[in-house]
């Protein structure tokens, strides 16, 4: 199977680069008599920057993404996201986040007669608080193990985190016991795409989708005017070209084990998809 994974998508560019560039990664497979089986996309900046309107989880969904999930800005109050995230499963929020807070955080989704999970988790260095990212994905863990109809053939992590040692320590920990953990939130894609020892992929951080010339999507000089003043300072999304950054997930249909995963990062004005 073949998973595309979009990292973080801010706002319009970011949109707009989804909808141009999942048809034509899906064509690009289709040319090697490949399929792409399977995609999940972080929306957590979709929406003018922070969280995700009914409206954009609309267009993923009509775009063909499976599972969306998110991260620290799930719950900004611009989107009222709180008034729909239960009614849609396949919307994550963080699983370590408040219980009480609305959302799910893991989804079983079945497809070509595979049981893949998708959970979404978030760090604690630099980061608000949540509660402990390890427990939690031992807590769920043990759930599959006891749980037939909970054990999933393919598990995906989507670790929203900070700090790049976060979630390589995290990726280490339970390698072997998931099929892939991807980090996101920092929007700025790492090149250390492996497979661990145990058999679990991994990358530190895939990547932004959005205006590439910007401050992790934002306009460069609000972003320089904070750092530089220590002000506040409100960031807009910038304008401009876009780029879109994702990795490809394979996993062997008999073991249900990852082969490899490879980035992808298309830049303004590129025509060509190459896998890294």
């Amino acid at each position: 199977m073949k998973f595309l994974i979009i990292g973080d998508i801010y706002s319009a560019e970011g949109r707009t680069m989804v909808k141009q560039w999942i048809p034509e990664i899906k064509d690009y497979l289709a040319q090697q008599n490949q399929t792409l089986d399977f995609i999940i996309a972080n929306g957590e900046n979709i929406t003018h920057g922070k969280s995700i309107s009914l409206q954009h989880y609309k267009e993923l969904k009509k775009l063909g993404v499976d599972v969306i999930t998110s991260g620290n800005h799930i719950f900004a109050p611009t989107t009222n996201v709180v008034s729909y995230i239960d009614d849609h499963k396949d919307l994550l929020r963080p699983l370590n986040y408040n219980p009480y807070q609305p959302g799910n955080g893991t989804v079983l989704v079945t497809k070509n007669k595979k049981k893949i999970r998708v959970t979404n988790m978030i760090g604690r260095t630099f980061m608000d608080r949540s509660d402990n990212p390890y427990f939690a994905l031992e807590t769920l863990l043990d759930l599959e193990k006891n749980n037939k109809k909970e054990r999933s053939d393919i598990h995906i992590i989507d670790f929203h985190a900070e700090a790049t040692a976060e979630k390589i320590a995290y990726a280490w920990y339970f390698d072997g016991k998931i099929s892939c953990l991807v980090g996101t939130h920092t929007h700025v894609q790492t090149a250390d795409n492996r497979l661990l020892p145990k058999g679990t992929a991994f990358i530190s951080d895939i990547g932004m989708t959005g205006v590439y010339d910007s401050i992790i999507g934002a306009k460069p000089e609000e972003v320089i005017y904070r750092e530089r003043t220590a002000l506040p300072a409100k960031f807009q999304p910038a304008s401009g070209k876009g780029q879109f950054c994702a990795v490809v997930l394979t996993i062997d249909d008999t073991t249900n084990k990852a082969l490899k995963l490879e980035r992808i990062f298309i830049k303004p004005d590129s025509n060509q998809i190459v896998l890294y």
